[in-house]
């Protein structure tokens, strides 16, 4: 039976020494400030928000919202991007995808100024996370990194396998875990024989988007299982990517 990775415990440890350092740039006279901009209804991305605002005033940090209607022009958009670039009360600014269809997301992205760019989602972030030299990382890939040294498992000449390979996570979380001197492997839709890599791996993480895609079968015993996925099963209930109660019996530690 795996131990289960307590990721709560892990957060409020976090939030918990975030706030001091806020409190410190507090006492020498200056906020953090970040804006989020929201573009149309999207239920999840509301939910999302929410949870940012609730988060900067729990820690002390200002914090400004704009809700754009689902109409909104690729120039107004990109012109309250240049604004909040230039607002000296703001230093990180999240503009909240997906974004309307309508909209060029990859344009809105490179409009946000990198020293701003907390999502780290800026050709020149994203470069720096290749290299090594960054001062943003994408939330996701940080949390995993955060959750694995909980377990204590050093990542250092382990073999880990990364299954899903998209700018925000995948691609991302092999980089982080190669600064950290892991064998990394990326598989995807075209990785043939995806059981057998996945087998190898002293440490997975799955982020593909497919409920219940890793099961028990692809999991070499004593394994670190990071699951990020966010998906609805047959029944409509909130699951990973990971077949959690099949798994958790041959991982040695497993998100649950």
């Amino acid at each position: 039976m795996a131990v289960i990775i307590d990721g709560k415990k892990v957060s409020e440890n976090i939030r918990a020494n975030l706030k001091k350092e806020v409190e410190q740039l507090k006492s020498k006279g200056k906020t953090p400030g970040l804006a989020v901009v929201i573009v149309g209804d999207d239920p999840a991305s509301k939910v999302y928000v929410a949870n940012k605002k609730k988060g900067c005033e729990q820690l002390g940090i200002y914090s400004e919202e704009y809700a754009l209607p689902a109409q909104t022009t690729q120039q107004q958009l990109i012109d309250l991007v240049n604004m909040l670039n230039n607002k000296e009360d703001i230093h990180g600014i999240l503009v909240q995808l997906p974004l309307p269809k309508h909209l060029d997301e990859k344009a809105v992205i490179e409009a946000i100024s990198p020293l701003k760019d907390v999502d780290a989602f800026h050709v020149q972030n994203v470069g720096r996370i290749m290299i090594g030299d960054y001062k943003f990382l994408p939330c996701t890939p940080a949390g995993v990194m955060e959750l694995i040294k909980e377990t204590g498992v050093s990542i250092a000449g382990k073999e880990c396998v990364v299954i899903g390979r998209s700018n925000i996570v995948g691609k991302p979380m092999a980089m982080l875990l190669l600064h950290n001197n892991g064998t990394v492997t990326v598989c995807h839709s075209k990785t043939a024989d995806l059981k057998a890599v996945a087998k190898r791996a002293d440490i997975l993480i799955a982020a593909i988007g497919k409920a219940k895609f890793v099961t028990a079968d692809m999991i070499k015993p004593g394994a670190v299982v990071i699951d990020v996925g966010i998906n609805r099963d047959e029944n409509n209930k909130l699951c990973g990517d990971v077949d959690f109660e099949a798994v958790k019996d041959v991982a040695g530690y497993i998100t649950p």
